[in-house]
């Protein structure tokens, strides 16, 4: 024999029928329910479904193909000892350094399992923007080394080509949510409150198109994802041309390994954009959410990125700046003599306001 219990959709505790009232009603927060509203409750609950996500693979028909006889001899590629960088540029490039760890010793070595892009951004920043960022970036910032902030102590800044991803596909979304509206009162004697709880569904349609995922290891994602957006309006068909002077690195995430990261960008952007539609409650809480991802595709893309390398007792610290629109980001070393100055000038304001205050009183 078998035994139906309903749970409370605000507790999760057993409800049972009241006679009196013609409701299901909670014996530990009092909630009550009527029977329609439990049914499309439980019905809502039995329909739900996985995730799903679909993405076409991205090979050479997908894709714009494999370099051609007479690209691959306008090209060079060059290997980083240290770190193992592969970037690629064109015949006149002189790499003399590279850009992710400023090792000057880069080797050539000829280039293999590279797609050729499908688009690029041509760059729109030269250097001396950069470098004006750069000195913008590190402006009112109190607890820098002082020798740091000397522009002589930027030792690399390399135009690159960074590899990304671009993900287009719609999304089909149903979230559910258990929302409440909270009413508080007094009288003479007592403070009441009165909680409200609300079953929320939410579905519909979004179109999603370059959602870009880095497809370089050695460049921190939360950098690139740092100084978006880009111009997509920009976007042309690739040509080697675009490369000169400038370096481009070559992927090592592929566009599968890729493929997580995209999805949990897509899927965070459609909730967000969901929740945004829940207005006029106390508090909003996510119960479902069932995504499914149709019509799928990738694109192959290279993105201006300015990278500059400077070094502060014998550690290289990195700064990166959007080629096109000049968002920067980097990391900060702090001087902790400056810190600690600041710390105890502050307490000691602190202590002096302390005392004025006492003294009032």
């Amino acid at each position: 024999m078998s035994v139906l219990e309903y749970k409370c959709p605000c507790c999760g505790g057993g409800i049972n029928f009241d006679s009196s009232t013609q409701k299901m009603v909670c014996p530990f927060c009092d909630s009550s329910f009527d029977t329609e509203s439990l049914k499309q409750y439980d019905a809502e609950l039995n329909n739900k479904i996985e995730n799903k996500y679909d993405w076409e693979a991205y090979n050479d028909s997908t894709g714009s193909g494999s370099w051609s006889s007479e690209e691959m001899e306008t090209l060079n590629g060059y290997m980083c000892p240290s770190c193992g960088g592969e970037i690629i540029g064109d015949k006149n490039t002189a790499a003399t350094s590279c850009p992710y760890c400023n090792n000057p010793a880069i080797n050539m070595k000829k280039l293999s399992g590279v797609f050729k892009p499908d688009y690029i951004i041509p760059f729109k920043l030269d250097k001396n923007n950069a470098k004006g960022s750069l000195k913008k970036y590190l402006r009112g910032k109190k607890l820098l080394p002082k020798m740091f902030t000397d522009e002589h102590r930027i030792d690399s800044i390399t135009g690159i080509y960074v590899p990304f991803w671009l993900f287009d596909c719609n999304t089909k979304a149903n979230i559910r949510y258990k929302a409440t509206k909270v009413k508080n009162w007094s009288d003479q004697n007592y403070n009441y409150t009165k909680t409200d709880t609300y079953n929320i569904i939410r579905n519909g349609h979004l179109q999603f198109e370059k959602v870009p995922v880095d497809g370089s290891e050695k460049i921190s994602d939360d950098y690139m994802e740092a100084i978006e957006p880009f111009d997509y309006n920009a976007t042309v068909e690739f040509q080697t041309a675009y490369l000169s002077g400038y370096l481009a690195d070559k992927y090592d995430n592929d566009a599968e390994k890729s493929k997580p990261r995209a999805n949990e960008r897509i899927k965070k952007s459609t909730e967000k954009i969901f929740a945004e539609t829940v207005q006029g409650y106390s508090s909003v809480t996510p119960q479902d959410t069932n995504i499914q991802f149709s019509n799928g595709s990738v694109r192959y893309a290279l993105l201006p990125v300015w990278m500059l390398n400077t070094k502060y007792k014998d550690k290289i610290y990195g700064f990166a700046m959007n080629g096109q629109t000049g968002k920067f980001i980097g990391e900060l070393p702090i001087s902790w003599g400056r810190f600690w100055a600041w710390f105890f000038g502050l307490f000691i304001s602190i202590s002096i306001i302390g005392c004025a205050v006492a003294a009032m009183l």
